[in-house]
């Protein structure tokens, strides 16, 4: 073993247990943020948090933008047993089953919606020439009509989602906005901000799956230090 690798495998404490990792990442974090923290409300600082736990970039509260009380919407949604809907799957799996219960025990993974590899969806694109995931959400509005919305990926599926608010009237409890990319994102944001939904927004290019899914489970942080 050459003495490099000896000396960093030294330095790492492998005697650390999982929630103590956790543990002393949120302190680090927090000790980052204490402009933050004294500018918002608690609730908003733990998604605040919770994203800089993601993404490892205390630069990410920066573009956070909550407007019209996403936290108590959000709740207030999942306790009446609110369906979910997402653009992606990496969303539904990493939305954590347990902490849907501790809102209303009836959740199940088959309450977190995403239409992208429908095969209904997917020959429709095709006959198109559109995203699956524009299509996916026309047809999902049942399921966004009266719903939370998780977007991490695709840009088009909020704008559609914002579409269909103004063109059908339909109305999401919650949207969690956090398309990632080059292409419509900046502008699928904008959209969804100048809605009257409750809402948790990513202004700007960066976003992704990880990201709404830390959003969601910091909103149920909320229930759980009430």
């Amino acid at each position: 073993m050459n003495d490099r690798l000896q000396t960093l495998l030294a330095d790492i404490d492998w005697s650390m247990s999982g929630a103590e990792i956790e543990a002393e990442s949120f302190r680090r974090i927090e000790e980052g943020l204490q402009d933050f923290k004294k500018s918002v409300a608690p609730e908003i600082f733990r998604i605040g948090r919770r994203l800089v736990h993601t993404t490892a970039d205390f630069g990410i509260v920066d573009d956070l933008v909550c407007k019209n009380d996403p936290v108590a919407a959000g709740l207030a949604a999942l306790r009446e047993h609110a369906p979910i809907y997402c653009d992606a799957t990496m969303i539904r799996s990493g939305l954590s089953e347990a902490r849907l219960q501790m809102l209303n025990p009836a959740y199940r993974k088959s309450d977190i919606h995403c239409l992208v590899a429908d095969p209904e969806v997917a020959a429709e694109a095709r006959r198109r020439g559109q995203a699956r995931s524009l299509v996916a959400v026309e047809k999902a509005r049942k399921i966004i009509d009266g719903g939370i919305v998780l977007i991490g990926n695709a840009p088009l599926a909020l704008a559609g989602i914002v579409r269909l608010m103004a063109a059908e009237k339909i109305a999401p409890r919650l949207i969690i906005g956090m398309p990632v990319g080059f292409v419509h994102v900046v502008e699928s944001k904008e959209l969804a901000l100048a809605t009257e939904t409750p809402q948790v927004v990513v202004s700007g290019r960066r976003g992704g799956s990880a990201m709404a899914v830390a959003t969601l489970h910091a909103i149920i942080e909320s229930h759980e230090s009430q």
